[in-house]
């Protein structure tokens, strides 16, 4: 895969309590958790999708932005 097939964009992900856990997933045949990160109250992450990461899943309450809207996630 190429970089100019990669999205650039950036997202935002505010933890509105402590414990939000961002995964991010693999690309490829088999999605796969790759990475986790651990966001407490308050804690904002800037993060993009890459050459290795198609998803990104939040569990727990988080503020979300991206250049698509906003959303807050329960």
């Amino acid at each position: 895969m190429s970089d100019s097939t990669v999205n650039t964009d950036f997202f935002v992900i505010k933890a509105m309590e402590d414990g939000v856990n961002v995964i991010g997933l693999t690309r490829g045949n088999d999605t796969k958790f790759h990475h986790s990160e651990k966001l407490d109250k308050g804690e904002v992450m800037i993060a993009q999708f890459t050459e290795h990461t198609s998803a990104v899943k939040v569990r727990g309450k988080a503020f979300i932005q991206t250049s698509h809207g906003e959303l807050v996630n329960d």
